[in-house]
């Protein structure tokens, strides 16, 4: 396998749990832990196989950044334990190599599309005022959720946000590619 194959199997493999990770999170907003569990040990498994022990480390450094990463938003209320344990899961198998691009394009089209969600939705004008009132929120109280504007509350607006996990997934390996 050439130096090239080996670099497109972190990213395709990513893409693969990431996109059925948000088929589950469509049908029943729940990232099922075997999705995330067998994620996370297969990034381990592929990289320890194709690179030894450096690469092994490598996969679960990727995989801690990116779960510590979501864990402040989840923190905050922002998502759920299973898109945390999902970037997880994609970042150990994407590797240490390429979670910057995973986290910045993963972040890129989740605005994307939650700015298409409000629109849809006809509540954009709604969204931008919520977010002025979370980030006055956050800068006082930190990380403590904002007690109506978090997850939890039915009313507001949810994403599913693996959606957004597979989005920057499978642009990872596109620019992988081109």
């Amino acid at each position: 396998m050439t130096h090239l194959q080996t670099e497109l199997v972190y990213p395709a493999g990513a893409s693969l749990c990431a996109v059925a990770g948000s088929v589950f999170d469509v049908k029943s907003r729940r990232v099922p832990n075997f999705v995330t569990g067998t994620g996370f040990l297969l990034g381990l498994s592929i990289h320890l196989a194709l690179g030894g022990w450096h690469q092994l480390l490598a996969s679960f450094a990727g995989g801690l950044i990116c779960g510590l990463v979501f864990l402040v938003f989840y923190l905050a209320g922002g998502m759920g334990a299973g898109d945390v344990k999902l970037i997880t899961a994609v970042g150990s198998i994407a590797g240490l190599s390429q979670i910057a691009y995973l986290l910045v394009l993963t972040a890129i089209a989740g605005g994307i599309m939650a700015v298409g969600l409000a629109l849809v939705r006809g509540r954009l004008r709604e969204t931008v005022m919520n977010v002025a009132v979370l980030a006055t929120h956050h800068s006082q109280e930190g990380l403590r959720p904002h007690p109506d504007l978090n997850v939890t509350n039915v009313q507001t607006l949810r994403l599913p946000y693996a959606l957004a996990i597979a989005a920057g997934s499978l642009l990872t390996l596109y620019f992988q590619v081109i």
